[in-house]
């Protein structure tokens, strides 16, 4: 279980180090004291359909974010981590059913629009790690070294634009689609992400990888996890080059 712990450490390892976010259906005051021991400030508490309950952390010393980490790989609950405020080695695409009404549903327009992103990603050399998130995705990338978040979402706001675009070439309505991108330095300081390894809090279900053959199993994600942290985190050199290509092939509006 610890090298698990140190496999987070190392894909998340530019995420807050002091500021973390609980997802649990935990409560009391007894469990709040575990959560926070003496040197933490418990900064809210939000509770949500359910039962659900989300703590947000600040103060977090280095001992105790590995003592959390250690209870989301045990899944006694789920950590959601913060995004640097200027730099980050991560960056995430989000995406979600786009419907106002059954917006639960899994529909095959998420799919689709995760394979065209991971298609044109491809075009640079660059994989994800393509975690499913109740009715949608996360998509991972990671960095060798810490990339501006203005880039990172410059960046993914024109591979966005391809994946879109190609849906709607295929007939597919890409309205249906919503596609959240992470970090964005209007939300860095408000929106969390949950790590690898957790649980969905209203499902049970765990954070399986989809790649080309498929959903993963539990064991195999973490083998996938772990291998593309040896063999597939992207290098400064390679991102600065993609985006450079990118930049020209898809002006942005000012």
């Amino acid at each position: 279980m610890a090298a698990k712990v140190e496999l987070l450490e190392a894909f998340y390892r530019t995420m807050r180090r002091d500021k973390v976010k609980i997802e649990t259906k935990n409560y009391g005051f007894d469990f709040i004291q575990q959560l926070t021991g003496n040197e933490i400030t418990l900064d809210y508490v939000q509770m949500e359909n359910n039962f659900i309950h989300k703590y947000r952390l600040l103060q977090v010393s280095e001992q105790h974010r590995r003592k959390l980490l250690q209870g989301h790989v045990n899944q006694d609950y789920n950590v959601c981590l913060y995004f640097d405020d200027t730099a980050n080695n991560t960056l995430c695409f989000n995406l979600d059913n786009n419907f106002k009404v059954n917006n639960n549903e899994h529909i095959p327009a998420v799919d689709l629009t995760a394979d065209f992103l991971q298609q044109h990603l491809g075009e640079y050399g660059m994989e994800t790690v393509n975690i499913k998130s109740g009715r949608g995705y996360h998509l991972w990338c990671c960095f060798a070294r810490p990339i501006a978040n203005q880039l990172l979402l410059d960046f993914m706001i024109r591979i966005s634009a391809k994946a879109l675009a190609s849906l709607h070439f295929n007939k597919c309505d890409y309205h249906t689609v919503k596609i959240n991108m992470s970090p964005n330095p209007k939300y860095v300081s408000s929106l969390s992400l949950r790590a690898f390894g957790s649980r969905h809090i209203r499902t049970g279900t765990f954070s399986y990888i989809k790649n080309q053959s498929g959903i993963l199993n539990e064991e195999e994600s973490w083998q996938y996890f772990e291998d593309y942290m040896k063999n597939k985190t992207i290098s400064e050199q390679q991102f600065m080059l993609a985006h450079a290509k990118l930049t020209r092939a898809i002006p942005l509006a000012k």
